[in-house]
């Protein structure tokens, strides 16, 4: 019998990163700046860890090498037959500006680093007044002209610069030149991937006094010299049920994503807003609180907290007033 099982994330700490996650999130991480925490992870680089039940302490990658089948089927099977989350979910608080980035496609990071590639999407869940975001060039260019505005410091005048909204979504596929700006409370969910490959940096310095790499060479292998257009916000529509409501974010050949809504006193069954693929499910709690519960399984849900649904589960039903991202492939 599938029970679905709570997660604690790994947790990373960068330059540019703050203190939302513990202070919005109770997540009670002695890490100062607190900039990610990989919620949902079976990459080497931070794996969640369960918490409670059958396999309480364990990684998720450790439990997902015992019981493959919770994964259940990706149409894409990239994982390459690997017992392992084609995923990352992720809280990222950019307190300051991150580095002007890209990331390399599957074809590429597989040849070159071992790895999947790095397509994502970003749903913002706070953004102080004037936020905004890097999102591709907004002329094209050739690499001669990257590499000379990046030499002399203006490569910000060829950037796109979007502003940024609570509830705004974006999608950014692998070779999309990119950065998330200061002030941005997001979840990020990708493939399961930690190859990023910088262009700018602001010539910041960590802890050591020293600058941090940039990948150029690298990047230019990878990055789209084309012109893109300020990204839209996509239409959406709210599905609503009595005591919910849910819309579907994206669906892309690497994941969807729903987000829930829930506002009720009576059950309501989570297979009322599941796609019906074989597929695992991760539920991100943004805001309120509520409880999972099944046939042998009570999980209370509160902010910030995460829970792995495996793929076959028990029918299992929330209750409560929060705001639920469902991701699944």
């Amino acid at each position: 019998m599938n029970l679905p099982f709570m997660l604690k994330p790994a947790a990373k700490s960068y330059l540019w990163g703050g203190s939302r996650l513990n202070d919005d999130f109770g997540k009670k991480i002695n890490l100062d700046p607190l900039a990610e925490t990989w919620e949902c992870s079976t990459h080497p680089c931070g794996q969640s860890r369960v918490v409670g039940g059958e396999f309480n302490g364990m990684l998720l990658g450790d439990v997902l090498d015992i019981h493959p089948e919770f994964l259940g089927s990706h149409p894409l099977e990239i994982t390459r037959g690997r017992s392992e989350l084609p995923i990352l979910i992720k809280l990222i608080d950019a307190k300051n500006d991150l580095s002007v980035q890209v990331h390399p496609d599957d074809e590429y990071a597989m040849k070159y680093e071992n790895s999947l590639g790095k397509t994502e999407m970003w749903y913002v869940l706070d953004a102080k007044e004037g936020a905004s975001l890097v999102y591709g060039f907004n002329q094209d260019m050739t690499e001669k002209q990257v590499r000379d505005a990046l030499a002399d410091e203006t490569i910000g005048n060829y950037l796109n610069c979007v502003p940024v909204h609570k509830n705004d979504l974006f999608y950014i596929e692998a070779g999309t030149i990119h950065a998330v700006g200061a002030g941005a409370l997001i979840v990020e969910i990708q493939e399961s991937s930690d190859i990023t490959y910088r262009l700018y940096d602001y010539d910041r310095v960590g802890r050591d006094g020293k600058k941090r790499p940039l990948h150029i060479d690298k990047a230019m292998n990878v990055i789209n010299l084309k012109s893109s257009e300020k990204p839209r916000q996509p239409m959406r529509v709210l599905k609503y049920k009595n005591g919910a409501a849910s819309e579907f974010l994206i669906r892309c050949k690497y994941f969807q994503v729903e987000r829930l809504l829930l506002n009720t006193e009576i059950h309501r069954s989570l297979m009322d807003f599941q796609t019906g693929s074989n597929s695992f499910h991760a539920l991100l709690c943004l805001d309120g609180c509520g409880v999972l519960f099944g046939d042998g399984v009570t999980l209370p849900l509160f902010k910030g907290d995460c829970v792995f649904v495996p793929a076959e589960s028990i029918p299992i039903k929330l209750h409560g007033k929060a705001q639920i991202l469902n991701v699944s492939c």
